[in-house]
């Protein structure tokens, strides 16, 4: 295994069952994503939409130190999330990730539908779910919608970090004892997850203080928000 805290599984590192059977996970999760997207896509959303996989994309190219040797860089899942909802959200990280893995060798093709599964489905949904749960501070000020976007994407990224190690634990072929690798990923990714909040928080009170009616988690708001810089 070349690299055991990388987010992006590379080819090999999953056996033909575990690779298959997430294959399957990932086309009933986006397939489900793509029918409950077309209730969210209106005329905010779709625009932005296409401005926050090309945003992910970007920043996935950009990656920060977390320890020696080992960086990090955002996953995305719990930005797009609170922006545009939880099945666009997870549409637009899937776009991004299959742009990587075809053309820029960014996660291997045949671990796509792991990577999907992870960052796409799991990181979307825990993302969207924990800001969903802390909305009430959101809604408040900028301080709390900053803080609840941090946390989100806090969670965010440990919890798609352990579906990597749960793949790992039903097929993993890299020549690693499970326990290194479980230790490894999850303790790196608590750590990426804080560079990931941040990110997060500055990027989701940066489009509020200018529009926060295109943000997905503040829809319904009925007090006037006090989100301007």
């Amino acid at each position: 295994m070349s690299d055991p805290v990388a987010m992006h599984m590379s080819d090999g590192l999953l056996d033909a069952p575990t690779s298959l059977l997430f294959v399957a996970v990932a086309v009933v999760g986006v397939g489900v994503a793509l029918a409950k997207a077309r209730g969210d896509l209106d005329d905010r959303t779709a625009p932005l939409a296409g401005l926050v996989a090309a945003f992910v994309f970007a920043t996935q190219m950009l990656n920060f130190p977390v320890l020696p040797g080992v960086s990090g860089h955002l996953l995305g899942g719990a930005l797009a999330a609170i922006l545009v909802g939880p099945w666009v959200g997870a549409l637009c990280v899937t776009i991004v990730l299959v742009v990587q893995s075809l053309f820029f060798a960014d996660g291997g093709v045949t671990a796509l539908g792991a990577n999907i599964t992870n960052m796409a489905l799991i990181g979307t949904a825990v993302g969207y779910l924990t800001a969903v749960a802390l909305r009430k501070l959101a809604t408040r000020n900028k301080g709390g919608l900053a803080a609840v976007a941090f946390v989100s994407a806090l969670v965010n990224t440990v919890l798609a970090s352990f579906g990597f190690v749960l793949e790992y634990a039903i097929g993993g072929q890299g020549g690693v004892a499970f326990g290194t690798v479980a230790a490894a990923v999850l303790g790196v990714h608590v750590l990426i997850g804080i560079g990931e909040g941040v990110i997060t928080a500055v990027t989701v009170t940066a489009v509020a203080s200018a529009r926060p009616d295109l943000v997905y988690l503040l829809r319904g708001v009925p007090q006037k928000l006090e989100l301007k810089a």
